[in-house]
């Protein structure tokens, strides 16, 4: 789900969390980092990495989930669902088992893949975790909820996929159909908020986080039922604002930008991208020619968007911040592509050099912001076959990291260098975070901090 040089864009700097004193580096407070975009500005993360190397300390963390790691100060928080041993009262689970069919994949023996999984029964356990950032040490584990999830969810997909945002006051968590949940630093509940269950493409499962800028929490809900977008007041949950959307289920995180003196909330979208005035929830402009099912989240440079889909077609847009209106299909795109485009990791926007992914496979591009021109690829990187989480960049670095836990780490520029392959030997589907020297990496059952020894 992602944001994304030091030079005058600057002005026009994509904020999606409050940041205390607006420092850069000091945290990670939501999954794309402090200015959304998956860049560290103050970061220096280990070049080399393995299960026995430049590993400050490791933790298990309970139960399941693809939510990425958000920190402040000394705090890590990442959001989990553990399936109990306590069966659904009788009538509270519909129907009994549902065919869902995989995106297309290269073909194997066997022909086409797809998958029968029962409806849960069972009780799950919605939490959200804190870890220290010193010792690795589960500081508190708090359930927002117990809950029977009324659908079963992608195979690779969790009931805990999005990702927590913080301001160093309080912590939100979107468990979607479970509710939307806020919490102090301590893990206290302080208000919480039930926006209806959602109804995903082929039962897919959800996905999308929240976006956070001072007192207003953005969230998504596209779906295959009534879709809308909320803004609720960060202090209360009340809603300050809510629009009807004609989009069907949508995983992609919204972005909020600065243009004009103005915050826009920017949503991708299959049928449009769309932008909204944060304050009011006025439609400002729409843009359409996306692929379906998005997921990557829109970047920024400047007065300059990126958006961004790679299922069923490709489809890469820069659109002005400034436009207004539905400006489809009238030329006013400042550049547009359809070679190639990510369906799950968002890109990064790195010293004015947009890097994305082709699919969800291993294959990279890297065009030059301002213009689209090609610098390389569409190359396929060696090491990695198939990716969700999303790239992240510091230190003059990118790392891209693989579902089977590989991490390729090349330099960031106009060609393509290798710099280190690296692997912790789990698999990786949440994005890492970046704060200082560290890296925070979730795999399938653990949290690693790395750090250079």
């Amino acid at each position: 789900m992602g944001i994304w040089m030091r030079s005058g864009w600057m002005a026009g700097l994509v904020v999606v969390t409050g940041l205390a004193g607006g420092v850069f580096g000091a945290n990670w407070g939501n999954w794309r980092g402090p200015t959304g975009n998956g860049v560290a500005e103050d970061g220096n993360p280990p070049v080399k990495w393995s299960a026995g190397k430049n590993v400050k300390w490791k933790v298990k963390i309970p139960g399941k989930g693809n939510s990425s790691p958000v920190v402040w100060g000394d705090k890590v928080f990442l959001l989990t669902a553990e399936e109990t041993n306590r069966k659904a009262a009788m009538g509270d689970v519909a129907g009994d088992e549902i065919f869902v069919q995989e995106e297309p994949r290269r073909r194997r023996r066997g022909g086409r893949r797809g998958f029968r999984r029962p409806k849960p029964t069972n009780v799950y356990q919605f939490s959200l975790v804190c870890v220290s950032r010193k010792s690795g040490k589960i500081l508190w584990k708090k359930t927002a909820v117990e809950a029977v999830p009324h659908e079963s969810g992608h195979s690779t997909n969790t009931q805990a996929s999005a990702s927590p945002v913080t301001d160093g006051k309080h912590v939100y968590a979107n468990f979607g159909s479970r509710g939307v949940f806020c919490f102090d630093m301590d893990g206290k509940v302080k208000w919480k908020r039930d926006l209806g269950d959602m109804r995903t493409r082929a039962s897919f499962g959800e996905g999308a986080s929240p976006a956070l800028y001072g007192n207003t929490l953005v969230v998504p809900w596209d779906h295959e039922g009534e879709s809308f977008i909320a803004a609720l007041d960060a202090t209360t949950g009340k809603t300050i604002w809510k629009k009807e959307r004609d989009e069907p289920t949508t995983w992609a995180t919204p972005l909020i930008a600065k243009h004009d003196g103005k915050m826009q909330v920017v949503t991708n979208g299959t049928r449009r991208v769309r932008s909204y005035d944060l304050k009011t929830g006025k439609l400002l402009w729409a843009c359409g020619g996306q692929a379906t099912n998005p997921i990557a989240s829109p970047v920024v440079m400047g007065d300059v968007v990126y958006c961004m889909t790679g299922y069923r077609g490709y489809a890469v847009y820069a659109v002005r911040l400034g436009s207004k209106g539905d400006i489809t299909g009238k030329d006013k795109e400042v550049w547009k592509r359809t070679d190639a485009g990510p369906y799950i990791a968002s890109p990064t926007l790195y010293q004015g050099r947009l890097y994305y992914t082709k699919s969800r496979d291993g294959v990279l591009v890297c065009v030059d912001a301002k213009t689209g021109k090609t610098l390389y690829g569409p190359m396929r990187v060696e090491g990695i076959r198939s990716m969700y989480a999303s790239l992240v960049a510091a230190q003059g670095r990118i790392y891209m990291t693989g579902r089977d836990g590989t991490t390729v780490v090349f330099a960031a520029g106009d060609e393509f260098k290798v710099l280190a392959t690296n692997s912790l030997g789990e698999g990786v589907d949440a994005s890492p975070a970046i704060v200082g020297d560290q890296m925070f990496v979730r795999t399938a059952t653990t949290l690693y901090c790395l750090e250079k020894e």
